[in-house]
């Protein structure tokens, strides 16, 4: 399969392009070359999804399948426009903080109300929009795409340590204080782990 990933040299993007390499699909990693390496097996294609043409260095290029994280709204107009013609399937991971109601137990991912999106000229996320601008990216997918609405994603190259936390704090023994109650359903997703 050629997979195009936008993004790959970086947590999450580089552990979906380590496992396809792996898996021996041939992997392009699009992106701007600042945030780390790539995966070993995997090409690298300069990008700037940031200009208006900053993806022409794909052009002319057909893909089975697009993986894009981009938490920036105009960086997936950007994409769509250019890409989604010449990809058989697209793959965008979302975010469960794109729901309007994080209250009410019993809802279901199909049928939750979503937040509304950020305005069309908003091109760039921020804390304070996260939610609304990535409601502005999946809008922007659009149909026919696999839209992947992750919670806390974690993982060996994870910069946050939001998760590491918990099983640090646990390993040490005693209370432990902990959100909400023991009770509440929890829905945990293993993610790659580097060998």
């Amino acid at each position: 399969m050629r997979l195009l990933i936008l993004g790959g040299t970086q947590f999450l993007g580089r552990a979906i392009a380590r496992d396809a390499c792996a898996a021996g699909h041939d992997v392009t990693c699009a992106a701007r070359g600042v945030a780390g390496a790539i995966a070993d097996g995997a090409r690298f294609v300069r990008v700037d999804r940031d200009a208006p043409d900053g993806l022409a260095p794909l052009a002319g290029q057909a893909f089975d399948a697009v993986v894009d994280v981009s938490r920036h709204p105009g960086q997936v107009r950007r994409a769509v426009a250019a890409l989604r013609p010449r990809a058989a399937h697209w793959t965008f991971v979302s975010t469960v903080s794109v729901y309007a109601d994080n209250s009410t137990p019993g809802q279901r991912a199909d049928t939750a109300p979503l937040r509304a999106p950020t305005a069309p000229e908003i091109e760039h996320s921020t804390e304070a929009i996260y939610g609304a601008a990535k409601v502005a990216c999946e809008q922007a997918v659009g149909a026919g795409a696999f839209i992947c609405r992750a919670g806390l994603i974690v993982g060996p190259e994870d910069p946050t340590g939001r998760f590491t936390y918990w099983p640090l704090r646990l390993a040490r023994g005693g209370e432990v204080l902990v959100p909400q109650a023991p009770d509440d359903a929890v829905q945990l997703v293993d993610g790659p782990i580097a060998s």
